[in-house]
Formats: structure tokens, sequence, C-alpha cells
């Protein structure tokens, strides 16, 4: 039997965009997400294992491991695809802030992969974990402080999570910047977003699908981060 991929935070967007490509290719899947949508139950009914996580918390973390152990023994990968967004203000507590984005962008990938190496090592082929982070970590960012800091750290997973797995498990990341609007995008937001790269489009989701589909067929890719920015850098 196919070991499947875990994919966290798969009820929208880049998550939900590759949880349908591995179904549309018969890749098993288990999918988490925090907030319901009806796109969860599409991919329960097309086959994916969908489980309830709040990555908030230590014991939300523990509960997730738990019942991933309780449905599957292999995986062939793990992409970290939760994440949150959350700006400094002046109603938010700064601590608060730096917690809650280090608790899912750096505890919450940490302690999954730790938890789940044996379940990637009994593949008799090499397997994959994948941390999307973000274009925002090359120059940081004034209104999202702390959320920068934790995909800067997740990155630096990246590099230690390498080093220890090798050669059973590749462990890259994708860092993309524009990717997908939101529904409630201005139009003058729009513009001056799209001016950012040298590229100048809305790639979509399917780019992100074919960086994270290159990473698990390239065998010999580990340690890095794929860069998924239309050329921003350059701008």
């Amino acid at each position: 039997m196919t070991a499947p991929i875990l994919i966290t935070g798969a009820g929208q967007r880049i998550g939900l965009a590759f949880a349908k490509a591995c179904l549309d290719r018969g890749q098993p899947i288990i999918v988490t997400y925090r907030t319901y949508r009806p796109a969860i139950d599409a991919l329960q009914k097309a086959g994916a294992v969908c489980l309830h996580a709040d990555f908030a918390t230590n014991a939300g973390i523990d509960d997730f491991i738990q019942a991933l152990k309780s449905r599957t023994d292999t995986l062939r990968a793990i992409i970290h695809n939760a994440s949150d967004w959350i700006p400094e203000s002046e109603d938010s507590d700064p601590a608060d802030v730096m917690n809650a984005m280090m608790q899912i962008h750096v505890m919450t990938p940490y302690r999954i992969n730790l938890a789940c190496r044996s379940m990637l090592e009994q593949e008799g082929s090499t397997t994959d974990i994948i941390h999307m982070t973000d274009y925002v970590v090359e120059k940081g960012s004034a209104k999202h402080i702390a959320y920068a800091a934790s995909k800067a750290a997740l990155t630096n997973l990246t590099l230690s999570f390498a080093r220890r797995l090798a050669p059973r498990v590749k462990v890259n990341a994708v860092a993309p910047s524009l990717i997908m609007f939101n529904q409630g995008d201005s139009q003058a937001y729009r513009e001056k977003t799209l001016k950012k790269s040298l590229m100048g489009i809305e790639p979509g989701a399917e780019v992100a699908v074919a960086t994270l589909q290159f990473l698990l067929d390239n065998p010999y890719i580990t340690g890095r981060t794929l860069p998924l920015d239309g050329g921003r850098h350059l701008v």
C-alpha cells in the first residue's frame, strides 16, 4: 500500500490545491484543518483522511500526533503548510503575537518532524519533509515582525533537519511571495502588489503545486529553500 502524504493546513489555497493534485494522481493523503470549510468535505469524499487539529497549544499538537499514528504507520512525506499571519498592533500584546507565530511556524513542525521520523524512515525509498516558508524572510517586515521571524526560524529548521535526517529523509523549503490574492483584496492593492515582481502576475496555486512535486520527485535536493517569487528579489 502506498504511504500517505501528510499536508497540514489543507482547507484552502496552496494546501487545498496540493491535496487535490495528490488525489487526482491516486496518492493517499492525510490532511489537517483548523477551521472547517466545505472543501474539507470534498476532500473527504474524494478519499482523504481529514483531521481537525489545533496547533495553537502543545496539547493540541500531542492530540494530533496521537490521531495521526492511529491511522498510519508510515508516511511518504510531510508538507508543513499550516500558517497564520498576525500583525503587530496597539491592541495586541507583542509577547502573545510572537508566541503564536513561533507556535504554529516553529514548534509545530519541530515536534511533528521528531515524532514522525520513524514513520518516514519505514518507507523503502527516500521520503520528504517540506516546510512552506515565505519570501519575507529575505527582507523582514515592518508590519509582521513576529511572522517574519518565525518563518526565518522555520527556514533554519530546514537546514537542521536536513542534516539530522539524511540520507533517508530529504528536508527542503519553499518560500513563496504572492501566489494568490485574497477575495477581499482591493484593486489598488492588487496593482501595487503585482508591481513588486519582475513577472507581474498572480500565478495561482498551480506554481506551488508544481514546485512541491518537483521536490518530491528529485532525489538529490535537500537542505534547500526554493524561492517562488517571480523575480521579486530583483525589483
